[in-house]
């Protein structure tokens, strides 16, 4: 059992706190250059109204949507190559079983939800290099 002086460790406790967003209509370039500038690899979507869903764009989408297909990053909107619905990680959700819900999914980061809200960020790699859990 994932353990830190008796007390399980969740999702809430390993977060990233920094939540960076970024409107589906921007460009890829807009959504590259935020990444580079605050040194992050993912950025949510926002929501267009209250019923929509959040989104999610990462590095390998700007990949695999921009540069393999050799398109210009001017012409590509965000929304075109973001993932939409996002899979998010329940804050107080066990960190043993939050990695597992990402690996069974094939992705590297997911959102923290707390009652409806996103609050932060949890990646596997911030898992190992940036906690203390071994």
């Amino acid at each position: 059992m994932m353990e830190n002086n008796n007390k399980i460790i969740c999702a809430k406790d390993v977060m990233a706190k920094q939540l960076l967003t970024i409107d589906g209509m921007a460009t890829a370039r807009e959504a590259a250059d935020m990444m580079r500038k605050e040194r992050v690899y993912s950025l949510l979507v926002d929501k267009r109204h209250e019923h929509d869903a959040w989104g999610i764009v990462v590095v390998q989408d700007l990949v695999e949507g921009v540069i393999i297909p050799g398109r210009s990053p001017d012409d590509v909107n965000v929304y075109e190559i973001m993932t939409k619905p996002i899979i998010t990680v329940p804050a107080d959700m066990d960190i043993r079983y939050a990695s597992r819900l990402l690996h069974r999914a094939g992705i590297r980061r997911a959102p923290v939800e707390d009652k409806g809200e996103i609050v932060g960020m949890i990646s596997l790699s911030s898992l190992i290099l940036d906690h203390d859990l071994f």
